[in-house]
């Protein structure tokens, strides 16, 4: 079992919990300009790093709010957590 702690109510089972993809990856500044090979990149083409990755996760089984943290890929350790919006904390 995972546990995954929510930045409002804590430590929680991983099942209250749904992966909702790589943070921080921005929204095209021009959208209407993009093609379809373009807006194929940035919908499905992500990192799959080995080792700590920022992911999104939404709360879904309890205060329903996203937020970020950054899990180790290798162990899924979580290594952080933090709201969106706030940077990503920088980790050893």
């Amino acid at each position: 079992m995972l546990l995954i702690p929510c930045p409002w109510c804590g430590p929680r089972d991983e099942t209250e919990f749904h992966y909702g993809g790589q943070a921080h990856v921005a929204y095209p500044e021009d959208p209407d300009a993009l093609d379809d090979a373009a807006w194929a990149e940035y919908l499905f083409m992500r990192d799959n790093l080995r080792g700590p990755f920022a992911e999104r996760w939404s709360h879904s089984g309890g205060c329903r709010r996203w937020f970020n943290a950054v899990r180790d890929t290798v162990s899924h350790e979580m290594l952080a957590v933090y709201r969106m919006g706030e940077p990503r904390p920088e980790i050893p």
